[in-house]
């Protein structure tokens, strides 16, 4: 059976056309720059050196801020990490897909539908060279039980990647997923056995310890073995989430316990990519991005902001963000402009010379501007924020609405995520998978007289702590009207 990548045929229509007679010559293709983006999961905003932590040593994501620019209001689209994953690739909110709140599990299909255009199947057209590493937590098939059951596919390659090496789902799974998958196959699984075989995954489970040595080879193999044609690395680390596991030649290199040492060896992840592109010469040539995938659990790892990992404050998805690009971004630069992790896919369209279609990376905006030192021209009015629990709010310039009182991030509602009987209800002749909730306990309701919801002036309150909603009702009625317009026509990028 031949296999292919699931493109929008609109959107690969509009690419063949851009792509006729500009970039298929060798010479253009070599101007084209490597696009590496390193996403560590639950790493909080005051995590790294260069963001203020002074209790954790982080020299080598130190040094990308030096060497480049640092973003102080850049956002994951949500506060956990499988919604994050699919804004990442998509350029798309995911509450748009049938996952309306918290993350997937093993037993749950691959949420990228088919025929979405996304970021590493774009840049395949232009000639790159496109793996993922690391955390996919995206589901596997087009059924329920899929991964059960060794279907494997469609996964990473169906939607734009060369090759796929990491873990299925996320580092605190079951053992049947603590597994390596390479492309389609579990890493030491033999022919006729499945992860129901429990020696079969008892043999073939990765040891945590050593998962970020693994991975950080096989990303530093990838990038060796491309070296003479243009790359788009999509490396998606396990450090830091739960369980905290750092290898033993990081145990006691900070003074936070086992999460610094484990924010330890991620800082050593990202040196050892930029070790290598300085080895084969490809530094100059690189355009560089570490991130998260939403804020931390870990007390004091979002300073100055509030919240936590899962929540609607700032806490639970304002990141860390840095970017470096020798010669075309300048040292030792910050810029406070807003961004959301969705504008990969604009960015990289527009380093292409490419206009995305309406119906593609609907929530993407471009932020290439902003690398440049450039003052972005909004094609966005506004960005959406989501909490585990599904809670909403948008952030325009200095005004955040929160849809609902308290923080919207309770991990413990409903049934737990492994043991959830509710799986997504799948429509056998079409394969439409309908909406799926967690179906989460009742957000606060408010006391006689209280606002209905939470409205914060981030630039005189950026700790939101006092609830200004009463006093701009005009500001209520606005924010609220354009979060009804971006949830009802599909898109917020104009």
């Amino acid at each position: 059976m031949q296999r292919r990548t699931f493109l929008h045929t609109t959107a690969l229509g509009v690419l063949s056309a851009a792509l006729s007679g500009r970039l298929c010559a060798a010479g253009k293709q070599k101007q084209l720059p490597n696009i590496v983006y390193i996403m560590a999961d639950d790493l909080g905003y005051h995590d790294l050196g260069c963001y203020g932590s002074r209790k954790i040593l982080t020299p080598n994501c130190d040094r990308l801020a030096n060497e480049g620019m640092k973003f102080t209001d850049a956002h994951s689209p949500s506060a956990v990490c499988t919604p994050t994953r699919y804004g990442v690739l998509t350029g798309r909110y995911c509450w748009r897909t049938w996952l309306k709140d918290w993350v997937i599990n093993d037993r749950m299909p691959l949420l990228i539908e088919q025929g979405r255009l996304t970021v590493p199947a774009m840049l395949k057209q232009y000639g790159y060279t496109t793996a993922c590493i690391g955390k996919w937590h995206l589901g596997w098939g087009r059924r329920n039980d899929a991964y059960q059951k060794g279907i494997m596919e469609p996964g990473p390659l169906e939607v734009g990647f060369d090759s796929f090496f990491g873990v299925p789902f996320s580092h605190n799974s079951p053992p049947a997923s603590e597994v390596f998958i390479r492309d389609r196959t579990i890493v030491g699984m033999k022919d006729g056995e499945s992860v129901t075989d429990k020696a079969a995954v008892n043999r073939c489970r990765r040891k945590l310890e050593d998962t970020a040595i693994e991975l950080s080879a096989e990303a530093i193999r990838f990038i060796e073995n491309n070296k003479d044609k243009p790359f788009f690395l999509y490396y998606s680390t396990t450090n830091v989430h739960l369980p905290h596991t750092p290898n033993k030649r990081f145990r006691g290199r900070s003074s936070l316990g086992k999460y610094g040492d484990f924010v330890v060896e991620f800082d050593w992840a990202v040196g050892e990519v930029l070790n290598a592109l300085d080895r084969l010469n490809l530094t100059n040539n690189t355009l560089i991005i570490v991130t998260s995938d939403n804020g931390s659990r870990h007390s004091g790892s979002n300073l100055p902001w509030r919240g936590a990992k899962a929540q609607i404050y700032e806490g639970g998805h304002r990141v860390p963000f840095v970017a470096r690009w020798p010669g075309k971004i300048d040292h030792a630069s910050t810029c406070d402009e807003t961004i959301c992790l969705t504008d990969l896919m604009a960015t990289c369209a527009e380093l292409m010379g490419l206009a995305l279609p309406h119906n593609v990376g609907e929530d993407s905006e471009s932020f290439l501007p902003a690398l440049y030192g450039k003052k972005l021209s909004r094609e966005r009015e506004a960005i959406v924020h989501h909490s585990v629990c599904g809670m909403f709010a948008i952030r325009q310039g200095k005004w955040k609405l929160i849809e609902g009182l308290g923080h919207g991030g309770n991990f413990n509602f409903g049934v737990g995520l492994y043991d959830c009987p509710g799986l997504p209800r799948i429509d056998e002749k079409t394969g439409k998978v309908h909406d799926l909730s967690f179906e989460p306990k009742a957000f606060p309701q408010p006391a006689p007289g209280e606002p209905p919801g939470q409205l914060y002036d981030l630039d005189a309150d950026p700790g939101e702590t006092k609830n200004v909603w009463q006093e701009h009702p005009e500001v209520v009625r606005r924010l609220q009207k354009l979060l009804y317009q971006y949830r009802i026509s599909g898109h917020s990028r104009t």
